[in-house]
């Protein structure tokens, strides 16, 4: 055999498992996107309370709402677009050109030894313009659909990691004021003098009456899913949602 045949016999040698190597990577790259996709429909346990605080059973949790990693700069991004959106930005000044008073010129050009002013209406008198004063502005932000439901799901993530979220069934609660503020008190949720220290109680869409009883109870915020914000979830130390409103949650989620 010559030098030629012999070099590629050998390069055919080392060439052929290669291939064999490369078809047992495909299964496993498969079998790894469906762990993926399994894990995201995976879900939580939490222990479920009365309304007497009692333990009545376990509630299973969407992994996609309460199981998410925490993405605190999308938290803080919801938080200051909320916060700016809250703003009204009204405060406005009048400059000289707005402010109603007469055009004749203050005193003569020349001759009184003073400066020369052309009218009352300057920044420099009583009752004239303002200079560089607040004007009338908008303050609005915006926040893409997706980017907020992240950053919604990334708070209550966070919240349940620490244990700061109560599970209650509402069975027996009613629509008032008074059992309202009992199953507060029987969470441990109230002081000495019936005040919630920064208690934020999440309700389905469709509970307007317990949504109005909520409300008498100082200290504490009542808010449906739909109307759920990120800085809401964030700014209060202890959240109570109801077993209806996580179906809701999981709603929102889908949509």
């Amino acid at each position: 055999m010559t030098e030629k045949t012999i070099k590629k016999t050998v390069i055919n040698k080392t060439a052929a498992p290669k291939k064999a190597e490369s078809t047992t990577i495909k299964p496993a790259v498969k079998e790894a996107s469906v762990a993926v996709k399994n894990s995201s429909n995976s879900k939580l346990q939490a222990e479920l309370l009365s309304v007497k605080g009692v333990k009545s059973g376990s509630i299973a949790l969407p992994a996609s709402i309460f199981g998410v990693k925490v993405n605190k700069a999308l938290i803080a991004q919801a938080v200051r677009v909320y916060l700016a959106n809250q703003r009204s930005g009204s405060a406005h000044s009048k400059t000289r050109a707005e402010v109603s008073g007469t055009t004749k010129k203050v005193w003569r050009q020349k001759g009184t030894g003073r400066a020369r002013h052309g009218s009352a209406k300057g920044p420099i008198f009583v009752g004239g313009g303002i200079t560089h004063g607040p004007r009338t502005r908008d303050f609005a932000l915006d926040m893409p659909q997706k980017m907020r439901k992240a950053a919604l799901f990334s708070a209550l993530s966070s919240q349940y990691k620490e244990n700061k979220i109560i599970f209650v069934d509402p069975e027996g609660l009613g629509n008032k004021t008074k059992t309202f503020s009992q199953m507060l008190k029987s969470l441990a949720l109230l002081d000495k003098k019936g005040k919630a220290n920064r208690v934020l109680v999440v309700l389905d869409k469709e509970n307007n009456k317990l949504y109005r009883a909520g409300r008498n109870i100082e200290g504490m915020i009542v808010e449906r899913v739909q109307d759920l914000t990120t800085y809401r979830v964030v700014e209060n130390k202890h959240i109570v949602i109801l077993k209806d409103a996580i179906e809701d949650l999981n709603k929102k989620e889908t949509k």
